[in-house]
């Protein structure tokens, strides 16, 4: 029986260790569907996670290849959701239960683990309000995987920097092993 990684990649620099990731988990045998945000379209390609995953990208809340709700549909065939990076604004919106994009809905709609890996500028990490949705993502049962202290993408030294891929695969692995 395979195992069914659901990726949210959000629009941040990192989003290209998310790539890496997603390489990693189809190689050890995790089947993977990514769905991409507009903002993430910014940093990666679509093509990249199709030639990754073998599927088609999800953007869409209203795909027609989904009959009963994209939303709907993905969060059912998952075992496990991923979101990487997780930025400050699908924090937010989880954290809420703000539905507005497919990412977001898909979040609510599904009802395994949740692993999220935070990314972004040091200062925008340490805002109260991203602390506080953190912590009420947490107290939701989100396993929060980063983020680390390191060179960000602002050209500066600081807390925010996103888990290496090799962390986040071995995170899925603890939290949802394939079955020998």
């Amino acid at each position: 029986m395979s195992r069914e990684v659901l990726v949210g990649v959000c629009g941040g620099v990192a989003a290209f260790k998310t790539a890496a990731v997603v390489s990693q988990l189809v190689q050890v045998g995790y089947q993977v569907q990514a769905i991409l945000t507009k903002s993430a379209c910014e940093f990666v390609g679509t093509s990249t996670f199709s030639a990754l995953t073998g599927r088609k990208v999800v953007q869409s809340l209203f795909d027609p290849a989904y009959h009963l709700g994209t939303h709907i549909e993905l969060a059912r065939q998952a075992d496990l959701l991923l979101i990487a990076p997780a930025t400050a604004s699908i924090l937010a919106k989880t954290a809420q239960g703000l539905a507005d994009d497919l990412l977001s809905t898909t979040y609510l709609a599904f009802d395994g683990p949740v692993i999220m890996a935070p990314a972004m500028n040091g200062e925008m990490w340490g805002k109260a309000a991203v602390q506080r949705n953190v912590q009420q993502l947490k107290d939701d049962g989100v396993q929060m995987i980063g983020p680390t202290t390191g060179w960000l993408s602002c050209r500066q030294q600081g807390a925010g920097r996103m888990s290496e891929p090799n962390e986040l695969l071995a995170e899925v692995q603890r939290v949802l092993p394939l079955e020998s």
